[in-house]
């Protein structure tokens, strides 16, 4: 409880003092008499008991007058949380050379699998190294010969990983290949409507709280925290080939990227040099896979967007990358408090009100003084 105008309480200190004036100037009687001996004598009645109470009720209704008048107000201290974050895209190559074997706690995966899950724990936290991305939007982005939208941008973490489970390796010939330019640019298109959707989002929750449409919550709505705020847009860009298809080349896709303020950051999964590994009668034999990364065309990309690019021959050095990134992108939450504050005066009123009613009552019936 806090009062507007303190101040106004002050007036309190002068009721005592009008009290004991209005009782004196009581005391001088409009009739005299020559003794009043046998008056006092006799026994008082009720009404003579209880003469001041009209007073009483005056005084009480401009005590509580004056509070009101002090504009009494109950605050609610509030703390809204505005987070800022950064909006991800992930483009994971899933090309058939992603099925070569990498080893990965003493296990042997391919490559995507390996990429699957560490982007579990870049997104997620391990506990250890890695602390996860909470504060960000990310969505998800693979390619082959061409490029799909796997995961819209979301604050929903959890939505990520079935639409990871369900990440394979190409299957038919006709759908396999390496389109770097054409998953690059389909992220940047999705990172650049971002803030726009984000706009949109906060309108469809405003009119829902305000008694509109409900507003939708899947994966797709990355603006259901009304107070999120993109940061900064990244692209982290996973391959491990060369680009061999698609309609635009990287150079294209990295001029809009850099075009849209959007930051790549490239990694090259398996080195310059592909093998892969195959079972004979005879044993185990490792044998050229096909070109390796093309790394003068990833460090061309990190190059024209602002952003760096890292080699990854293993899963641990994959891992350093992604620890590396954490520490170049960082979010912060913001706390913002403030007090709502409502006015509690028309108690006070109301009561001084049905005292001055009841005195006046009072004081022309039963109390009514003559003359």
């Amino acid at each position: 409880m806090r009062f507007e105008f303190p101040w106004a309480l002050l007036l309190l200190a002068a009721l005592p003092v009008w009290f004991w004036w209005v009782r004196r100037r009581g005391e001088t009687a409009p009739l005299k008499f020559s003794s009043v001996r046998n008056a006092r004598a006799c026994a008082l009645s009720w009404k003579a008991r209880f003469r001041d109470l009209p007073l009483i009720l005056r005084l009480a209704a401009v005590a509580l007058l004056t509070v009101g008048l002090a504009r009494p107000q109950l605050g609610r201290e509030e703390v809204r949380d505005v987070r800022e974050g950064i909006a991800i895209q992930m483009v994971v190559d899933r090309s058939g050379s992603m099925g070569q074997e990498l080893e990965y706690h003493g296990r042997q995966l391919t490559r995507l699998d390996v990429v699957k899950e560490l982007f579990r724990e870049f997104v997620q936290g391990n506990g250890k190294d890695l602390q996860g991305r909470p504060n960000d939007l990310i969505g998800l982005v693979t390619f082959a010969r061409y490029a799909d939208t796997v995961c819209p941008l979301t604050l929903s973490h959890g939505a990520l990983d079935p639409f990871m489970a369900n990440i394979q390796l190409v299957t038919r010939k006709n759908e396999d290949g390496t389109a770097i330019g054409d998953g690059l640019a389909l992220a940047a298109a999705r990172l650049e409507t971002a803030e726009e959707r984000l706009k949109k989002s906060h309108s469809v929750a405003w009119a829902a709280s305000s008694g509109g449409a409900p507003a939708a919550d899947d994966a797709s709505s990355p603006g259901r925290d009304q107070d999120y705020q993109i940061k900064s847009k990244i692209i982290i860009l996973l391959t491990d080939g060369q680009n061999n298809a698609g309609k635009r080349s990287p150079e294209e896709a990295a001029r809009l990227a850099r075009e849209w303020g959007v930051k790549v950051y490239a990694i090259g999964i398996g080195g310059r040099e592909s093998f892969m590994t195959i079972q004979t009668p005879l044993g185990s034999f490792k044998v050229p896979g096909g070109p390796g990364v093309d790394e003068a065309t990833l460090r061309a990309i990190a190059r024209e967007t602002g952003g760096a690019y890292w080699p990854a021959e293993s899963a641990d050095q994959l891992r350093a990358v992604y620890q590396e990134i954490d520490r170049l992108e960082k979010t912060e939450i913001q706390a913002l408090r403030y007090t709502d504050y409502a006015e509690k005066f028309t108690p006070f009123v109301l009561a001084a009100l049905l005292l001055l009613c009841g005195e006046l009552w009072l004081s022309s019936t039963l109390f009514r003084r003559i003359p």
